[in-house]
């Protein structure tokens, strides 16, 4: 019985390409002069999820559960509030 032969493996793409190709399907028919406006927004919200949650998680940490709805233990500290419908 011959030795079958392996499947031909695709050459995997680096973090770059994939980021690149992932970045031009979200793109479209978008010019990428008005893509950067998209794009740097959505990193700016997840940077400000970030810091929301690692807020949070301090507060919990802390002991202080009754106050992670509360703006101002957010703000004291430089970090957005997100309502319960923004995360």
């Amino acid at each position: 019985m011959p030795a079958k032969k392996s499947a031909a493996k695709k050459p995997e793409k680096s973090f770059e390409e994939s980021l690149w190709d992932t970045a031009t399907k979200l793109r479209g028919s978008v010019e990428s002069s008005e893509y950067k406006h998209v794009v740097l927004s959505l990193i700016f919200l997840k940077f400000v999820s970030d810091k929301f949650e690692e807020r949070r998680a301090e507060l919990i940490a802390d002991g202080k559960e009754k106050y992670t709805d509360m703006v101002e233990f957010y703000t004291m500290q430089n970090v957005f509030y997100l309502s319960e419908t923004s995360r």
